[in-house]
């Protein structure tokens, strides 16, 4: 064999007339030749058993478990509340992204050689070669003209902010439908589409946000009676008894007329009464469970009362509870869609579906700001309802199927 040649594989055999494992044929690729010395590079000498190991793993880490496979597919044979979950999930992604879809400010502005974003930033009106060092009013047409002389403007699809008031209306407020207001306006000139958009995110965030908390407080307070049991639950289901006896709507409308409630406020005072929904199902399925053998089984083997109660009893007690949430989420929406309808809701000028209804029923002769808040209400409200359905079939073990 010449210097430098790579060996055949016959030839690297350490036996005479035999050749190569397929393992030692696999080693031998991976060596090259330097001086006619064969030379190992170890970057390439990883164990494939390591790897093999570590994608496995990986695979497992997001691999759902059988049962949760077959709820799911379950879920997916549920047509009409795949189709709501998708429809619902296009329509919340939108408006979470209001401020490029609505808005009185453009998206983007070049003007003299410079880069300008007023979604993000606040330019005055001398940045432009405007009088004023104030925010500049991109809708004024003397800005408008300033900027257009030595550049150029990106508006949104819809250049009204939920706030923003159209001066140059044909009629008065409330102004019917129109190529400028595609659903009219409301009795202070402002677009209804923005304020459709903008409200339909308001009441999304707002009912998951005190879906949210409510059934953490909810779900822990209903573990801990059903477990501990004796005095504990005895104590909670009066005092629970007591809670829920309080006309909660009139409390909240005395409350909120207190002081003038914003975003967190309102949400900490429905919150005070709206966790009560979840104590009794959770109460209920850990009274079952904790009686199960293998919680004691784990009690026997000295593990904690409440490690048994967080990995083990718990999380077959939420089978139920998830179940309701999509129709707790339907009532948060309600409830604060009824404060707004009764002016104990949210700030004056926020955009609320509520307060769309409201101007609905004081302006009959504008019929549009009723069917638009009343549809976009029913469309929100029945995804919800149809969601909850499909999840409600798929953590039913007896529609669950292979």
């Amino acid at each position: 064999m010449a210097p430098g040649e790579t060996p055949r594989r016959a030839d690297r055999s350490p036996r005479s007339g035999e050749t190569d494992s397929p393992a030692e044929e696999a080693l031998t690729d991976h060596l090259h030749p330097q001086g006619g010395t064969l030379v190992a590079d170890s970057a390439d000498l990883v164990m494939p058993a390591s790897a093999v190991a570590e994608d496995e793993a990986r695979r497992r880490r997001f691999r759902l478990s059988p049962i949760n496979r077959r709820r799911w597919a379950t879920f997916r044979a549920n047509r009409r509340g795949t189709w709501s979950l998708w429809l619902f999930l296009i329509l919340f992604t939108l408006t979470l992204f209001a401020e490029f879809i609505a808005n009185d400010r453009p998206l983007y502005i070049a003007h003299d050689g410079g880069h300008y974003f007023p979604v993000f930033v606040d330019y005055p009106e001398t940045v432009f070669g405007g009088d004023f060092d104030t925010s500049a009013e991109y809708r004024d047409p003397f800005v408008a003209e300033l900027i257009e002389e030595r550049g150029w403007m990106l508006w949104p699809p819809i250049r009204y902010h939920h706030d923003t008031v159209n001066y140059d209306l044909p009629v008065p407020a409330p102004a019917p439908p129109s190529a400028e207001n595609l659903l009219g306006t409301d009795d202070q000139g402002r677009d209804v589409l923005a304020r459709v958009i903008y409200g339909f995110r308001i009441s999304i965030l707002f009912g998951l946000t005190l879906t949210l908390f409510s059934s953490l407080i909810g779900i822990a307070v209903g573990a801990v009676q059903g477990y501990l049991g004796g005095w504990t639950d005895l104590v909670g289901q009066r005092v629970l008894e007591v809670w829920s006896g309080l006309p909660v709507l009139y409390l909240l409308i005395i409350l909120a007329s207190i002081v003038e409630p914003n975003f967190w406020w309102l949400l900490g005072l429905m919150l005070l009464f709206s966790w009560m929904s979840l104590v009794g199902v959770v109460r209920a399925e850990v009274l079952r469970a904790r009686n199960f053998d293998y919680v004691r089984a784990a009690a026997a083997l000295g593990v904690g009362r409440w490690t048994i109660l967080v990995r083990h009893v718990l999380p077959n007690a939420m089978v139920a509870t998830l179940t309701f949430l999509p129709f707790i989420l339907n009532g948060s929406i309600t409830t604060l869609t009824s404060l707004d309808f009764l002016g104990f809701g949210l700030p004056p000028g926020s955009a609320s579906l509520g307060e769309l209804l409201a101007q609905g029923k004081q302006n009959l002769q504008a019929p549009w700001l009723g069917i638009t808040a009343f549809t976009v209400l029913a469309v929100m409200l029945s995804l919800l309802i149809f969601i909850g359905e499909a999840v409600r079939d798929a953590f039913d073990p007896r529609k669950s199927s292979l």
